[in-house]
């Protein structure tokens, strides 16, 4: 990688980690394109050499957050533990981070629908890597051994789809993301269990 290409991605990630701060500091909606190059320390040349809105630095900067988390999920949870347990650490994974950006989080609620065709792709590609985390992480030994095979697409977007709704929900209505910790447990266990 050249030197280029470092100060390239130093720059882009400026500016996404000058979206997060504002989102956090006021949501998106309030967001301009000039509160994203003070907080990230550049120019508007800058944010438009990499973006060419704040809609599509926002849709960046949720498709890092995904990216992540699939990576968190997926470190976190032990493909030697009994089945039931890597399904709980799967959630807890998976609400530890929604928890740890709890703006991004909302900002995926509130915002991303508004974002109309614009987000299409971002919320089908987000689907599409939650979906092959979910099958990757149910084909293990340990998993046949209980009689569990990966689940079928439908229901991964069933699970999945369920557990984001949830978790929106409690968010939106003032509760913790935590809050709902057994009770997504509970529901993946069933869904996911042997038949």
């Amino acid at each position: 990688m050249t030197s280029v290409d470092v100060d390239t991605r130093r720059h882009r990630q400026r500016l996404l980690d000058g979206l997060a701060e504002s989102i956090t500091s006021g949501g998106f909606r309030d967001t301009t394109v000039a509160d994203i190059v003070r907080r990230a320390r550049t120019s508007r040349r800058t944010f438009y050499e990499h973006f060419s809105s704040r809609e599509e630095c926002l849709i960046a900067l949720l498709a890092d957050a995904n990216r992540s988390m699939i990576r968190q999920i997926s470190e976190a949870v032990d493909p030697r533990a009994p089945w039931a347990v890597q399904v709980r650490q799967a959630i807890e994974a998976w609400i530890a981070c929604a928890e740890s950006e709890p703006a991004i989080t909302l900002s995926w609620i509130r915002d991303v629908p508004a974002l109309g065709a614009a987000a299409r792709d971002l919320q089908r590609d987000a689907m599409e890597g939650f979906i092959a985390m979910t099958q990757r992480l149910t084909d293990t030994p340990e998993m046949r051994a209980a009689g569990i095979s990966p689940p079928s697409r439908q229901l991964s977007i069933m699970l999945l789809g369920g557990l984001r709704e949830l978790i929106a929900t409690t968010v939106e209505d003032g509760g913790r993301a935590g809050d709902v910790t057994e009770v997504a447990v509970r529901a993946s266990i069933a869904l996911l269990g042997p038949a």
